[in-house]
């Protein structure tokens, strides 16, 4: 993962006895942790500018765990962040990749950021470990395999990250929006 960013800094030109700085174009090369977080500032920035638009209060908290930028917009006011969730997340998976693009222009690289708001993901997230652990425990039991139902594409990394953990293999089938999470035991 990495970015050419090109930045103005001064540099000697040839021509001149006094050593006089001129402008001249050079490249630094961004890599890792701090491409991820040059991706959650430009994500904070345009989230910033879409709340105050709304005319919304919210902190913006940046993070980067493993290799993804984690940006959540915590409520300052109890509930009146929840229209930007939707129903089910309908509304945060679109406000994700709004700033997934955003993320994306400024940074040159594909992001793969993760957006929370109002602790959505979250509380999401703990109820999808319950259900995977479910779901390991039936495969296990059974030694069937275990369907689970359809899920969005962050729904089932956490699931797959519950399997992996256990040491079972699961994949996904189907088309979107029914993809699912298949678990086996071997």
């Amino acid at each position: 993962m990495s970015s050419d960013v090109t930045t103005d800094s001064p540099a000697p030109d040839a021509n001149e006895s006094d050593g006089a700085p001129t402008e001249a174009r050079t490249t630094k090369r961004l890599t890792g942790v701090e491409l991820l977080e040059r991706e959650g500032d430009a994500a904070a920035d345009y989230l910033e500018g879409l709340l105050d638009i709304a005319d919304l209060d919210g902190d913006i908290d940046i993070d980067v765990e493993g290799n993804r930028a984690m940006v959540s917009v915590v409520e300052a006011n109890t509930g009146e962040l929840q229209h930007l969730v939707g129903r089910d997340g309908k509304v945060l998976d679109a406000l994700q990749e709004l700033t997934r693009l955003a993320a994306t222009r400024e940074t040159d690289e594909r992001s793969r950021l993760m957006l929370d708001v109002a602790g959505f993901r979250a509380a999401r997230r703990a109820e999808l470990v319950a259900l995977g652990e479910a779901a390991v425990a039936e495969a296990q039991r059974t030694a069937a395999p275990v369907r689970m139902d359809p899920m969005t594409p962050f729904e089932r990394k956490v699931v797959h990250d519950v399997v992996a953990a256990a040491g079972l293999a699961s994949e996904s089938e189907g088309e979107e929006p029914n993809r699912r999470v298949v678990i086996r035991t071997a």
